[in-house]
């Protein structure tokens, strides 16, 4: 009988080794993925114009499809590949953060220049809008999942980056899965929830009844539009300012300790001349420094991108 007892009492403490272990991992896997809130934020800005067109049946299947495909993504592409840097390459992780803040830079760039010059971008956009008009369902899911795995390795590499260098291998492979997971959830939630709530509404203010329902209603289908232009604004300066925030860290990190100890010296002399919220100044002009780096970064990035890397890309895609 106490031997059973023993045991059982064993099995309690790995039970209770067990549970802390969880504890650990989903806490460092929430820490982590905070800092990706930037690329988290324009991934789910940027999927729901996927379903633009087609029939309201069609778009919950869309977004599933999407979900599954940047599931795949982070699981069973970008997680093995961050576990092997994590393991045998260490030293690389903060220049390939830093290309992808680079990236993020000029993806925010280049929509900020979008915007400015619309007149530049008319004929891609008709372009494009004749050839999404001409391909299928599957061709859209397609080409949404590619745009997920560029945004989906931003995101598993800064998680990366996140997370503590002491913790075991497991520990981290299984915070990244988790990260990965919570974050393609909120994601393609939110994105659902964002696609199906003009049709919420329109059925809310049909059939509601209540006139505060049917009101409701009314005001969810106007104000959608809006808020996507909102969501699209947001996520655009998110991405801007995490670009910037990355490359600054990444070259602090690197040894070049200007940039940041310069943007860090004026967020404090700002914020010493509040007497009041100093935290939300330093903040706040920290914020504003490091997306203005990233937007001229992103400004710079334009003309190379279009006229030296796509027309290499283009070639080494036609050789191959």
């Amino acid at each position: 009988m106490s031997g059973l007892l023993a045991l059982l009492d064993d099995v309690a403490a790995i039970a209770k080794v067990a549970a802390a272990s969880v504890d650990d991992v989903v806490g460092q896997a929430v820490k982590a993925s905070s800092k990706a809130a930037g690329a988290v934020i324009d991934d789910a800005a940027v999927t729901p114009k996927y379903v633009h067109g087609f029939s309201a049946d069609r778009e919950i299947p869309i977004v599933w499809n999407i979900a599954k495909g940047s599931l795949f993504n982070k699981l069973v592409i970008l997680l093995p590949v961050a576990l092997l840097l994590s393991a045998f390459a260490s030293w690389a992780i903060a220049p390939l953060l830093m290309l992808g803040g680079a990236y993020l830079c000029f993806e925010g760039a280049e929509k900020v220049w979008h915007v400015l010059n619309p007149a530049d971008h008319h004929e891609e956009d008709l372009y494009k809008e004749k050839l999404s008009d001409a391909h299928l369902e599957e061709k859209k899911v397609k080409g949404a999942i590619k745009t997920d795995f560029i945004l989906s390795a931003e995101i598993m590499t800064i998680i990366l980056s996140g997370l503590p260098t002491d913790v075991p291998f497991w520990t981290t492979a299984l915070a990244l899965a988790v990260a990965g997971v919570l974050i393609t959830v909120a994601v393609y939630g939110a994105v659902g929830l964002i696609v199906k709530a003009d049709d919420a509404g329109l059925a809310m203010a049909a059939g509601g009844r209540l006139a505060l329902t049917r009101r409701l209603g009314c005001w969810i289908v106007r104000g959608m539009p809006h808020f996507m232009r909102l969501l699209v604004i947001v996520g655009t300066a998110a991405m801007i300012w995490v670009g910037g925030s990355i490359l600054v860290h990444g070259a602090h990190e690197l040894g070049w300790h200007a940039p940041y100890e310069t943007i860090h010296h004026i967020a404090v002399v700002a914020a010493d001349a509040l007497p009041w919220g100093n935290g939300a100044m330093e903040w706040s002009v920290t914020a504003l420094i490091d997306g203005v780096i990233g937007l001229g970064l992103g400004l710079l990035l334009i003309p190379v991108t279009h006229f030296l890397i796509a027309p290499v890309a283009r070639r080494l895609s036609r050789a191959v």
